[in-house]
C-alpha cells in the first residue's frame, strides 16, 4: 500500500455491485463504469423528502444508476437473509462501497469472490467514522487523503490497498476538499481493483497507532462560541461550508457565516462576542475574527460589507448570543 508509487494498471474487467449515496460517490461509480466493469447492481439508500414541498428524492447514486440503465437496490436494511441471499445470487467479484450509509452485515462482506472495497476519505486510521473530510480541517490538519481498503466487520478498520495524500491549506473549505477527494477516490478506484483481482496489491493492515474519530456532524457543530480562539472559528466556518454551516444568534435569529478571516489582536478587552467595528469584528477569545460573508434568516447569502448597508442589527458594541 502506497501513496507515491505508480499506479498499477486497470487489468481484468469485473463484475461489481456499487453501494453508495451522496454526490461524494458518484465519481467513483462513473470511474468503474468507463474502466468497462460490469455493474451488475447499485445499492443506495431509499429516496428521501427533500427542498420545500418535501417531495420524495432520489440519491445522487440512485439517479446516476438509473442514467446508465443499472438496476438500483434502495433496502431500508441489509440484515435480513432474503437480503443476503438477493446479494449472493449476483455472483460478483466484488462490491464497490463509497459513502453507502448503511452497516454490512458479515454475509455481504463475505458475499463476493473478492470482498467488498470501500473509499475513504482520508488517511486511515485517522478519521475512522462519519465526517472525515470536516473533521480534518476543524482538527486543522495540513494533510488528508483518500484510503482504499478491504472492508471487515469494524468501523473503517479494514487492510488497506492503495492511498494518496491532499494538502489542507489555509483556503480549504468543506466543499473544495470534499470534491477533491472524490475525484481522487475515482481515480485511485480501477488501480486498486486491478492490484486486488490480479495479486500485485497487497493489503496492509492498519497501524495501532494514530487512530481517531470523526464524529457525526450535527447543526450544532457549527455553532460559533466566541469564548474560542479565532483561529479555531475561522476553521469551523470552513470546515462546514456550506453545509450543516456554521452560524451565531443575535435576538433569537440565527445567522449562517460563510467567511471570515482572523485578525490576530491577541487577548482582548472586550467580552467574546462583541462587535467591535463597523466591519463586522467580533472579538474572540484570543484574536478577533472578521466576518466577511453571512447570511440573515431568509435571506440570501450576501458579503459582510453589502448586509450592513442594509442592516442595522450589527453595529458596534453589539454582542452576539
Amino acid at each position: 500500500m502506497t501513496g507515491s508509487a505508480p499506479l498499477p494498471a486497470a487489468g481484468t474487467n469485473l463484475r461489481l455491485a456499487f453501494m453508495g449515496t451522496p454526490d461524494f460517490s458518484v465519481p467513483v461509480l462513473e470511474a468503474l463504469i468507463a474502466a468497462g466493469h460490469e455493474i451488475a447492481a447499485v445499492y443506495s439508500q431509499p429516496p428521501r423528502p427533500a427542498g420545500r414541498g418535501k417531495k420524495e428524492r432520489k440519491s445522487a447514486v440512485h439517479e446516476a444508476a438509473e442514467a446508465h440503465g443499472i438496476p438500483v437496490f434502495t433496502p431500508l436494511s441489509l440484515k435480513h437473509e432474503d437480503e443476503h441471499r438477493a446479494f449472493r445470487d449476483l455472483k460478483l467479484d466484488a462490491a464497490v462501497v463509497v459513502a453507502y450509509g448503511l452497516i454490512l452485515p458479515k454475509e455481504i462482506l463475505d458475499a463476493p469472490r473478492l470482498g467488498c472495497v470501500n473509499v475513504h476519505a482520508s488517511l486511515l486510521p485517522r478519521w475512522r467514522g462519519a465526517a472525515p473530510i470536516q473533521r480534518a480541517i476543524l482538527a486543522g490538519d495540513t494533510e488528508t487523503g483518500v484510503t482504499i481498503m478491504k472492508m471487515d466487520e469494524g468501523l473503517d478498520t479494514g487492510a488497506m490497498l492503495l492511498a494518496e495524500r491532499v494538502e489542507i491549506t489555509a483556503e480549504t473549505t468543506g466543499e473544495t476538499l470534499h470534491d477533491a477527494l472524490s475525484a481522487l477516490g475515482a481515480k485511485l478506484i480501477v488501480p486498486a481493483l486491478a492490484g486486488l483481482a490480479e495479486g500485485y496489491l497487497e493489503a496492509t493492515p492498519q497501524p495501532d497507532e494514530g487512530v481517531t474519530y470523526a464524529e457525526k456532524l450535527t447543526r450544532e457543530t457549527g455553532h460559533l462560541d466566541f469564548t474560542q480562539d479565532a483561529a479555531t472559528l475561522e476553521r469551523t466556518i470552513r470546515a462546514l461550508a456550506p453545509w450543516p454551516g456554521a452560524w451565531f444568534e443575535l435576538d433569537g435569529a440565527r445567522f449562517k457565516v460563510f467567511a471570515a478571516d482572523v485578525l490576530e489582536l491577541g487577548a482582548l478587552g472586550n467580552d467574546p462576542g462583541t462587535v467591535l467595528d463597523e466591519e463586522l469584528t467580533v472579538s474572540c477569545a484570543k484574536d478577533a475574527l472578521r466576518i466577511t460573508r453571512l447570511q440573515r434568516p431568509g435571506k440570501a447569502p450576501m458579503d459582510a460589507a453589502d448586509l450592513l448597508r442594509g442592516y442595522d442589527g450589527l453595529t458596534p458594541g453589539t454582542r452576539l448570543g
